[in-house]
């Protein structure tokens, strides 16, 4: 499967996924407004914290060693079992402790224990969450692109039916009960893919742990764990800044360009997660990876750029379709939104080289460097030039960490070209894959 025919097929998910995600904006801007969309915001990072937390941040190690274990099946067995009960035991634990901290959680996230019932309602349906992703994790390291396709298409309908239905009837609170629910909704059609598969097996899923898979897994779990907790609470606390200094509609304003930007980068950053991750763990050989990389830069980076300018230029006629009159005031971000866009995907292509060797304390300090940097940036600029500072933060940290990139990791490049192969600390070549 190369780049490009990864992409197409990729792109049929990609779009519905986006028409959806378009359609869900236009739902959540008519019934919630900016000030809800802050309130959604801080919810998903929430869901993304509990959830990496519950699962034990393994699925991009389950993608990883699936694939590197493709032509041996009792390997990948131990995989997925060793996963499987890790994400069922730390769901449940999980579960328990959000269904009873609830109100906490609702003061914290959303500033109302009054939405305590949306964080009840994600402890009850975690566990399927949970397996949802590990499915889908194992669908993408099988390179069973078709399935894994079906499976996420189905996932964008059925966001878009149960969060339409809940919003227009129950408004904010509505819309953020179905952000809590709706991944189990799709778990079922992920599920009964996976069986279908002449692989799949219940018992696969399940059993003992494998001290060796555990130990490849955790230097897994420790990087994606850095990334559930860093990320996420940098954009909280810049919601929050913007909310105590600007306004909680200005923080919706910025909410809404987020979410914006996640849309039409989703084909761009879907591609290099569903091709790069199971393509590099196969390669040794530095000129190959290098090769891959070049060709990242050639079809995506540009892919990416023009998207950008046209979205920047149809920036008015976007607010009018998608959002309302009322986030007119957003379209002074698009400007250095876009630009910061470009520069992520240019970063994170080249970030991509740390699939070829295990950099995981490189990873774990950009990291949290870089998440501290954007709220810093945010504070900074903010401040001086008020909402627009916001999307001004996002260009310069994306330029400074692409930057760093090429110093560390070209600095690999340079070394593996020397020994002809990317060298690892280990003989399992422990990878992580930005996100």
């Amino acid at each position: 499967m190369t780049l490009i025919k990864t992409s197409l097929l990729n792109g049929i998910a990609v779009v519905i996924k986006m028409l959806t995600m378009l359609g869900l904006n236009k739902i959540l801007a008519i019934y919630v407004g900016p000030a809800g969309y802050t309130a959604i915001g801080n919810f998903q990072n929430a869901i993304q914290m509990i959830t990496t937390f519950a699962s034990g941040a393994l699925n991009t190690g389950v993608v990883k060693y699936t694939a590197e274990y493709y032509e041996n099946e009792e390997k990948q067995r131990q995989v997925w079992r060793t996963a499987g009960s890790v994400a069922v035991l730390g769901s449940v634990i999980t579960g328990i402790g959000v269904s009873i901290f609830s109100k906490p959680l609702a003061e914290w996230f959303l500033q109302d224990q009054s939405y305590n019932t949306v964080f009840i309602w994600f402890s009850v349906t975690l566990l399927f969450f949970v397996l949802n992703t590990l499915l889908l994790a194992i669908l993408n390291g099988k390179k069973e692109i078709t399935r894994y396709i079906t499976a996420n298409i189905a996932g964008s309908i059925f966001s878009l039916i149960i969060t339409s239905l809940l919003a227009i009837q129950f408004g904010l609170q509505g819309a953020l009960t179905a952000l809590a629910i709706h991944p189990s909704f799709a778990f079922v059609v992920t599920l009964y893919l996976s069986y279908k598969a002449d692989w799949f097996k219940f018992s696969y899923l399940f059993g003992r742990l494998d001290k060796s898979v555990v130990i490849n897994l955790s230097k897994y779990t420790a990087m994606a764990l850095t990334s559930a907790a860093s990320v996420p609470l940098s954009h909280i606390l810049i919601r929050t800044h913007i909310t105590e200094t600007l306004g909680m509609e200005a923080a919706g304003y910025w909410e809404a360009m987020w979410r914006l930007s996640s849309v039409y980068l989703m084909l761009v950053t879907t591609t290099l997660s569903l091709y790069y991750l199971p393509r590099l763990s196969e390669l040794q050989e530095a000129n190959e990876i290098k090769r891959e990389i070049v060709q990242g830069y050639k079809i995506i980076l540009p892919v990416a750029a023009v998207c950008g300018l046209v979205i920047y230029l149809l920036r008015d006629f976007i607010i009018g379709i998608l959002f309302t009159a009322d986030f007119t005031p957003m379209r002074e971000l698009f400007a250095w939104q876009m630009v910061g866009d470009t520069l992520k995907i240019g970063g994170w292509i080249l970030a991509y080289l740390m699939l070829g060797k295990a950099m995981v304390k490189l990873f774990i300090a950009s990291e949290i460097i870089f998440a501290i940097a954007f709220y810093g940036w945010t504070y900074l600029f903010t401040t001086l030039i008020g909402l627009e500072g916001a999307a001004l933060a996002h260009a310069v940290n994306y330029g400074v960490y692409w930057i760093v990139m090429l110093i560390f990791v070209g600095r690999t490049a340079l070394r593996s070209r020397e020994n002809k192969v990317f060298l690892n600390s280990d003989s399992n070549s422990d990878i992580q894959i930005k996100k």
